[in-house]
């Protein structure tokens, strides 16, 4: 957990406008730091599997706001994996559009051998 004087230094450097709190590159910066710190801490406690749990819950919160961001505003979202230098895996399908469009082309007609 992040206590107040980190958690504000976080919110001062991501928000988006003078009162923002809880825009999703403010949350995702606090869901990083905080992943952060039970990294740490689990690093030396190897059986606290409450807080490991705990860590699983906030990297899938964290991986939900990201595709939201992603989905609704690609420069946020190319932003704040820059500057918190997280490493994102890009869909498949959407680096390759053509891939799937030459497999439609294909026809599905099977050929049965003479007897």
């Amino acid at each position: 957990m992040l206590d107040k004087k980190k958690k504000d230094k976080v919110i001062a450097k991501f928000r988006t406008h003078a009162t923002d709190t809880g825009s999703p590159q403010v949350q995702i910066a606090i869901l990083t730091e905080e992943t952060k710190e039970l990294a740490e801490h689990l690093k030396i406690h190897k059986k606290d599997f409450s807080s490991r749990r705990g860590l699983l819950k906030k990297v899938g919160e964290r991986r939900r706001l990201l595709r939201y961001l992603e989905r609704e505003d690609m420069k946020a979202f190319e932003s704040i994996t820059k500057q918190l230098k997280l490493k994102i895996a890009r869909r498949q399908m959407e680096e390759r559009p053509e891939a799937v469009i030459e497999e439609e082309a294909v026809p599905d007609i099977i050929e049965e051998p003479a007897v």
